[in-house]
């Protein structure tokens, strides 16, 4: 946070910091008839199309460590992580609104930053902010984003779809998130109470990098839409490979197989999980955060999907009765088990 210059929020008052957060904001979309300003925003929905809303909220000490998350980059990661549930969908992000409770400990400076990141996430989208709350805490800051897109009833893709010899495919590679942020947190407790200690994390910078600042996987959905396929069942990772593809199958009432050497993990990420004398296949099952999408097809669509670049495929759907399993590189078979990340347990609250 910025110490060198320091406006209190006070000073503006809630309508003030909204009027100064939300100047300048250009629409984008023909949807956004109104944007913020007002009571509500006024969407527009063009005849064929269905609304798609998902919101989600981040709390300090829970989701976010400020001890080293850049406000900005905290800005653009809470945008993405909306934006990537709307593509999980097959659809395409258009608004989102922003809620903001801030303690006193947060200037105006601290805030616009944090809004820069949002709406850095934005602009790369084609997304219009249109509205929000701010309102005082407590407890530190909590960001609240709702995002809102759209699809063609016949293009939305659900989670309950897979069925019985679909490929599972996924996106971009798995763990290295979920390394990024054991990095963090072990340099944090390396260099606790030293302000003026840089750590040092060349040749980390990849991990740090899908840790601090996720990319909403747009460019899969266009490749795909360009490919003609269609996902039977799709869901975005952000609680662990195990976890969504647990509830893909649930959903779907099918089983599975996914194959530990095709998983794709990033020679970061595997040297990490070495240092840390931690199983890098059990980091990438479980350590969530990916923002990568898991999809499953037909298997006509095998070729399709293989010529894919940024697309893996990493196993099958099977019949209910065989459950969902991990088959390791010798063969062997291990229940697959939903062990990602659950932000009600108590072990995950941090002090």
């Amino acid at each position: 946070m910025n110490e060198q210059s320091r406006t209190e929020i006070a000073t503006l008052g809630e309508f003030g910091l909204i009027r100064r957060l939300t100047e300048n904001l250009k629409v984008v979309n023909s949807s956004t008839c109104y944007g913020a300003g007002d009571d509500c925003a006024v969407i527009a929905q063009p005849e064929g199309m269905q609304m798609l809303v998902t919101t989600d909220m981040l709390m300090e000490g829970v989701h976010f460590d400020l001890t080293y998350v850049p406000l900005k980059h905290l800005g653009y990661k809470a945008v993405m992580v909306n934006l990537s549930d709307i593509y999980a969908m097959n659809g395409q992000p258009r608004q989102v609104t922003i809620s903001l409770a801030l303690s006193k400990r947060f200037c105006i400076e601290d805030v616009k930053e944090l809004y820069a990141g949002m709406r850095l996430a934005c602009e790369q989208h084609g997304v219009d902010i249109v509205g929000g709350d701010t309102t005082s805490s407590l407890t530190g800051l909590a960001i609240s984003i709702t995002a809102i897109g759209e699809a063609r009833a016949e293009d939305i893709v659900y989670r309950n779809g897979a069925r019985e010899t679909n490929l599972i495919c996924v996106s971009g590679d798995l763990g290295a998130a979920y390394m990024g942020l054991q990095l963090l947190e072990r340099e944090k407790l390396v260099f606790k109470g030293q302000s003026d200690v840089q750590p040092d994390f060349a040749g980390r910078e990849y991990i740090l990098e899908r840790q601090l600042k996720p990319e909403a996987r747009r460019d899969i959905i266009q490749k795909l839409a360009e490919a003609g396929v269609k996902p039977t069942a799709m869901i975005d990772i952000s609680d662990g490979i195990s976890s969504e593809l647990k509830h893909i199958c649930t959903q779907s009432h099918v089983g599975c197989r996914i194959y530990e050497e095709h998983l794709p993990i990033d020679y970061q990420t595997a040297v990490m999980a070495e240092e840390l004398n931690m199983n890098v296949i059990t980091c990438a099952l479980n350590g969530g955060e990916d923002y990568e999408l898991l999809f499953t097809v037909p298997i006509a669509d095998h070729e399709k999907v293989s010529r894919m670049e940024g697309v893996k495929i990493v196993g099958h759907i099977t019949q209910e009765e065989l459950g969902c399993a991990l088959i390791t590189r010798d063969g062997q078979e291990f229940e697959l088990k939903a062990q990602g990340w659950n932000p009600l347990k108590d072990e995950n609250m941090k002090e």
